[in-house]
């Protein structure tokens, strides 16, 4: 009987390895980090943080950890930083610090699922633009994605239910949306110069000083505060959530989607990406005690499904070899 024990625990320990060495276990973590961000920022936001605040702490610390494994990447080519400087900056600007602030502004009108679900509605936003600016229809399986996924934004929203849906935050959720989809177009040009880490903490750190600026000149409001926090059953000081933020939702959300990207594929690790939500939605619940009505998660299975026939698309789109309009080269996520 040891024996038998022996060998299915180093069954059991192999079986394990694979699943991470095939990249879907550091995928699935970098998802699981990712999704918490909502649940950390309105912690913060509850206890009298403005969004503005919230995400300039988070940009500020994930760029000054980030930037110390950054720099051996780059092997003393600084070159690479002066070509790419349009490419860092836009990231910066839409990708990081934009996406970022919408996102949070709509979280604090809105519960953490329906903004994270309003944020991905950004692959359908590209494939509109792209039949509208080309005049031509997409394929069925794109088309049948887009009209599922915008038959789940009428749920989401819930127009008719008991609860309200406050239209600010949804405007705020559809603005990140757009920079989202416009993030998408940035990267989408292919770009090997230039290692993700790299423009992963060029971006936060251009994100960060876009946000003390528009501090410093009153433009976007800033409001801190040491009051406790509260997550699920705890209750701890302020600067347990902000390092959540930083440390889990950034720092480890970035370095682990990076890994999974290159062993994965870009596509196939975006696509893995999708299970964001339902972490976002899980950890919601878990430490806020909030949960979209039952109408609510039928449409955000819905949005969710939609962006599933997108993404497969794409991947039947690579397998051909025809071009794809959302191609990530760059292998680098937005944080949302």
């Amino acid at each position: 009987m040891p024996a038998v024990n022996n060998s299915t625990s180093a069954r059991l320990q192999q079986a394990r390895g694979g699943f991470l060495a095939s990249g879907l276990g550091i995928a699935l973590f970098s998802s699981a980090v990712f999704g918490i961000s909502g649940s950390f920022g309105k912690a913060l936001l509850e206890t009298g943080w403005s969004p503005g605040a919230a995400v300039t702490a988070r940009l500020t610390g994930a760029a000054l950890i980030l930037a110390v494994p950054a720099i051996p990447a780059l092997r003393g080519r600084w070159h690479q930083l002066r070509d790419n400087w349009l490419t860092i900056v836009l990231f910066g600007l839409i990708g990081v610090a934009a996406c970022q602030l919408f996102y949070f502004n709509a979280v604090a009108r809105l519960s953490v699922g329906v903004a994270l679900l309003l944020e991905y509605l950004a692959p359908v936003l590209i494939v509109l633009w792209l039949w509208a600016a080309s005049r031509r229809r997409p394929s069925a399986l794109t088309f049948a994605g887009t009209l599922l996924s915008l038959g789940g934004l009428v749920l989401v929203l819930d127009l008719t239910g008991a609860i309200r849906i406050d239209l600010v935050g949804v405007l705020w959720g559809m603005a990140a949306a757009v920079c989202l989809a416009i993030y998408f177009f940035i990267t989408a040009k292919e770009n090997d110069t230039l290692p993700p880490l790299v423009l992963a903490s060029g971006g936060l750190m251009v994100g960060a000083a876009v946000m003390w600026l528009a501090a410093a000149t009153g433009l976007l409001p800033m409001a801190f505060s040491t009051a406790d926090t509260r997550l699920g059953p705890w209750v701890t000081p302020w600067w347990v959530s902000v390092a959540g933020l930083v440390v889990l939702a950034t720092v480890l959300a970035y370095v682990s989607g990076i890994m999974a990207a290159r062993a994965l594929g870009s596509k196939v690790a975006s696509f893995v990406s999708l299970t964001e939500v339902l972490f976002a939605v899980l950890w919601a619940w878990l430490l806020l005690g909030e949960l979209p009505g039952p109408i609510q998660l039928l449409g955000g299975v819905l949005i969710v499904g939609g962006v599933v026939l997108v993404r497969l698309d794409e991947l039947r789109r690579a397998a051909s070899g025809q071009a794809s309009p959302l191609e990530h080269a760059n292998d680098v996520e937005p944080v949302p």
